[in-house]
């Protein structure tokens, strides 16, 4: 099965774990219990099942819209367990669904912006929430870092740690100057902006 034909079949899914469960039968073929067992390593405190059952559902889904298939020959036996691996064309939609999370990300905060620059009116407010989405930040900064798992035979995982904390030092700094930029802009339309902290 064709990508574009993927495309057609797999529709505008929305679930974050459907998402996570493909992304790991990306990585490798798996058996849904041992995919319950490497989501829960993997997305430990990011993202969660509602039980292993959870995974039997969202694969159903997954082959429904032609996203993943069973392994020939791997679902034999008394207890027929069967491997489940990607589709064809499903690791170039996994590909632009990871791509088209940075675009969601920018819709949100694109939002925000708005929803802020329409509080201007009140400085008050703006202020308000100038000081809590510093502080939000700032709390970002200092929480615990992700856990790292040192007999996980996984070097993905330290990966993951390491891309995580990048990305939130970069994210942060970035964040924290936007707070400046907004008690300038604040203070430029005559109000004064509260004192940094």
């Amino acid at each position: 099965m064709g990508a574009g034909r993927v495309r057609k079949q797999q529709g505008n899914m929305q679930s974050p774990v459907n998402w996570a469960l493909l992304g790991l039968v990306v990585d490798r073929p798996s058996y849904a219990y041992e995919l319950a067992h490497r989501f829960d390593r993997t997305y430990d405190g990011a993202l969660s099942l509602s039980s292993t059952s959870h995974v039997y559902t969202a694969l159903a889904a997954l082959e429904e819209r032609g996203l993943v298939e069973e392994v020939p020959g791997s679902s034999t036996g008394r207890q027929p367990k069967p491997r489940y691996r990607a589709a064809q064309g499903a690791v170039e939609l996994y590909q632009q669904w990871l791509i088209g999370q940075l675009a969601e990300e920018r819709r949100r905060q694109r939002l925000f912006a708005i929803e802020l620059a329409a509080l201007m009116g009140r400085p008050e407010l703006a202020r308000g929430v100038i000081d809590g989405y510093e502080q939000a930040c700032l709390r970002e900064a200092s929480g615990p870092l992700p856990s790292q798992d040192a007999n996980s035979e996984e070097k993905v995982s330290q990966l993951a740690d390491r891309l995580i904390d990048e990305e939130n030092r970069l994210a942060v700094g970035a964040h924290l100057a936007w707070v400046q930029y907004l008690r300038r802009e604040l203070q430029a339309i005559g109000e004064p902006a509260s004192p940094r902290r």
